[in-house]
């Protein structure tokens, strides 16, 4: 299968050495300014790029671009996204969003969505590659919410799409596998009657958004859930996705906030069970033959060093499924 080449520029910026290493894009440098006291936890950024990098020799980072107001408009409002970057954002846009505005806030918006597309540039050659932000699922067309300004997976989802196109005059059938314990009423808003985007969100039927907007799939659990059933779910959607659709790109939302340790999450996932959750999507993934970019969403953990050590095993796991997808053939 032929996949677009949008990228080939970035990988010929990278020392030939880096190019037999998993790409990671990060942007926690753009440090966005927050109230003091407040609950959104930043610091886990920075905290998992510095374990990515003094952990993972295999995985090579690279700052992200900033996305380009034409790409952010392929799902986006011109109009919204012109008001982010100008911060006149309404007071009532911004209390949906939950941060205020700032010169710092656009542009790391910007950065956190050129992770994803740079991710998806690259997964088209090499595999896989990852944002270590992202996975801002909440935000839809023309507004932001939960902590969400523009939506990385839409827009990544839409410029693979376009440069697929522009390759081979067909539409690339993508995937999204959304495992935040939040349900991606953004995505799944951009996406809806798309049949070229299939969305499939497992989430907290009783957790935030309380006004859910219906995914191609969805799959609510209770509160209290624990390994075995979340798992039992999970293995049902992804049969149930391949009686519905043959995806070619797979987006994976792995968020941390599932875990039994996390503030917001409500469910009961061990690290051993997150650790089996992203190897099912894993394999899943390898059994298909599907190109894959992961991105890291929610995580609001009582001690974020927790938070952080569940990121980081979906990150070994990632690493593993880079060397699967170089190995092929040998």
């Amino acid at each position: 299968m032929q996949h677009f080449r949008g990228g080939v520029l970035e990988m010929e910026k990278c020392p030939k050495r880096h190019n037999s290493m998993m790409k990671a894009f990060y942007s926690d440098h753009f440090v966005l300014p927050l109230p003091e006291g407040h609950r959104f936890p930043m610091a886990k950024y920075s905290m998992l790029r510095e374990r990515v990098a003094t952990e993972l020799f295999g995985v090579h980072m690279l700052e992200a671009p900033a996305a380009t107001v034409g790409e952010l408009a392929l799902a986006h409002d011109p109009d919204y996204v012109k008001s982010v970057q100008s911060g006149t954002l309404s007071p009532e846009a911004l209390r949906e969003i939950g941060f205020p505005w700032s010169a710092a806030m656009a542009e790391r918006s910007l950065r956190s969505a050129g992770a994803s597309i740079a991710a998806a540039r690259v997964a088209a050659l090499e595999g896989i590659a990852g944002n270590l932000a992202g996975g801002t699922h909440h935000a839809s067309a023309s507004q932001g919410g939960g902590f969400c300004v523009f939506n990385d997976i839409a827009v990544a989802a839409r410029v693979c799409q376009m440069e697929h196109f522009r390759l081979t005059k067909r539409t690339l059938q993508v995937l999204v596998v959304d495992l935040d314990v939040h349900q991606g009423n953004g995505t799944a808003s951009i996406f809806a009657n798309d049949p070229s985007v299939f969305t499939l969100s497992v989430h907290g039927e009783k957790n935030f958004p309380f006004r859910k907007v219906e995914s191609d799939l969805d799959v609510g659990l209770p509160d209290g859930c624990t390994d075995e059933p979340y798992l039992e779910a999970l293995e049902g959607a992804l049969e149930t996705v391949l009686q519905r659709v043959k995806p070619e790109f797979l987006i994976y939302l792995a968020g941390a906030d599932a875990h039994e340790g996390d503030r917001l999450g409500r469910l009961k996932l061990t690290e051993a069970g997150m650790q089996a959750r992203d190897q099912k999507v894993f394999d899943w993934a390898k059994a298909h033959g599907l190109p894959m970019i992961i991105c890291m969403g929610g995580g609001y953990g009582r001690d974020l060093k927790t938070t952080v050590s569940v990121q980081m095993n979906t990150w070994r796991l990632a690493h593993a499924h880079w060397l699967h997808w170089q190995n092929r053939g040998l």
